[in-house]
C-alpha cells in the first residue's frame, strides 16, 4: 500500500474504534476483536483469514469493510476444483477468432503475438482486485477457500505473498494498490500452515441471543423489538437440538423478515409452523424440531 493511501486511511481510521463504527453505520456490528483485526489487516496490508461456522457473518464483514472504505468489493468464490485460470484471467476466444477471420477477409496478415495482447485478456477477480487503480485499494474476498484444493491454496500463497502475477504472453503485473485481502473458511479441512502464517487470523463464533436479537434489529427494521428477541432465542433452542444444519445468523434474519411478511409482530407456534422451512432446511432437521414440539421452540411450552 502505497505511503499516500495509507496516510489517507489512517487519517480516516486512526484507531479501532473509528473503524468499529464506521462498520457499525453500515449495520455490521463487528465486536472490539474483530474489528481490530481487520483494522490490522487494513493498517499492515496484510490478508486476513477468517474462519466459524457458516452463516456467523465472514462474508458480510468483507462486504461491510468494503462499504466502509467506499471502494469496491471484489469477490472469488472458491469451489471444489478452482483453477488458478478462471480465478485469474483466461483469453478471449471468441474475440480471437473473430480477429482471425477479419483479418482473413481483409487479407491482412495476423502475428500470433497480435492475439495475445491486453484487448483480448478477460481479467476474473484475482486480477481484476491486482489491477484495480485505486485510490484506495479494493476489498478482494476469497470465500470459502476451504472447498478449494492444495494446489489452488498454494497458488493463491504466492500471489499473496507478491501482490503481483505473471501472464506468460505480457509480463508480470504488479497490483498499484495492492488489495485488502479476505479469505473466509467454513473449517471444513484444514489450511496449510504456509498460508495461515501469511494470513492474520480471526475466529468468528456464534454470537449470544441477545447480539442475535440486536442484528435482527439492524437488518430488519419492520421487525418489533419483541419479535427480534423471541427469533433470536428461538435460533439459540434449534442450535442447540444438534441439527444437521443448525441455522445461523442469516437464517435468523430471513427468519424474523418472514414474520413480517405475515404481519407477526410476535413469534408463536402458529407463525413458526408456517415459516419453519426458511430456518430450518433438512427434512429430518424439520422432523427433529418438530417431535421437541413448535411450543417449546419459540418458549411458550
Amino acid at each position: 500500500m502505497s505511503s499516500e493511501v495509507s496516510a489517507e486511511i489512517g487519517e480516516r481510521f486512526p484507531d479501532v474504534t473509528a473503524l468499529s463504527t464506521a462498520l457499525d453505520k453500515t449495520g455490521y456490528m463487528a465486536g472490539d476483536q474483530l474489528a481490530a483485526a481487520l483494522f490490522l489487516a487494513v493498517r499492515m496490508g496484510q490478508p486476513i483469514l477468517l474462519e466459524g461456522e457458516p452463516g456467523v457473518g465472514k462474508t458480510q464483514a468483507a462486504k461491510s469493510l468494503a462499504e466502509t472504505l467506499d471502494t469496491i468489493l471484489v469477490r472469488l468464490q472458491c469451489y471444489e476444483g478452482i483453477s488458478a485460470a478462471e480465478a485469474l484471467y483466461e483469453w478471449n476466444y471468441p474475440k480471437q477468432l473473430l480477429a482471425i477471420r477479419l483479418a482473413e477477409a481483409t487479407h491482412e496478415t495476423l502475428r500470433e503475438t497480435d492475439l495475445f495482447t491486453a484487448d483480448f485478456l478477460l481479467a476474473r477477480p484475482l486480477l481484476t482486485a491486482l489491477d484495480h487503480p485505486g485510490p484506495r485499494p479494493a476489498v478482494l474476498l476469497i470465500d470459502e477457500v476451504d472447498r478449494a484444493d492444495d494446489e489452488f491454496e498454494a497458488f493463491l500463497f504466492e500471489m499473496l505473498a507478491e501482490s503481483s502475477v505473471t501472464i506468460p504472453e505480457l509480463g508480470t503485473r504488479h497490483a498499484a494498490v495492492p488489495p485488502v485481502v479476505i479469505l473466509t473458511s467454513n473449517r471444513t479441512r484444514d489450511l496449510h500452515d504456509a498460508l495461515k502464517r501469511r494470513c492474520l487470523y480471526h475466529w468468528i463464533g456464534f454470537p449470544d441471543a441477545h447480539r442475535v436479537a440486536e442484528i435482527i434489529r439492524r437488518r430488519v427494521p419492520a421487525a418489533s423489538e419483541p419479535l427480534a428477541g423471541e427469533v433470536a432465542a428461538a435460533v439459540a433452542r434449534l442450535r442447540a437440538l444438534g441439527l444437521t444444519k443448525p441455522p445461523g445468523i442469516s437464517e435468523a434474519i430471513t427468519w424474523a423478515g418472514a414474520l413480517t411478511v405475515f404481519g407477526d409482530d410476535q413469534l408463536s407456534a402458529d407463525s413458526a409452523g408456517r415459516t419453519l422451512s426458511v430456518v430450518v432446511k433438512y427434512p429430518e432437521d424439520e422432523q427433529a424440531v418438530r417431535d421437541t414440539g413448535l411450543a417449546s421452540i419459540v418458549g411458550h411450552d
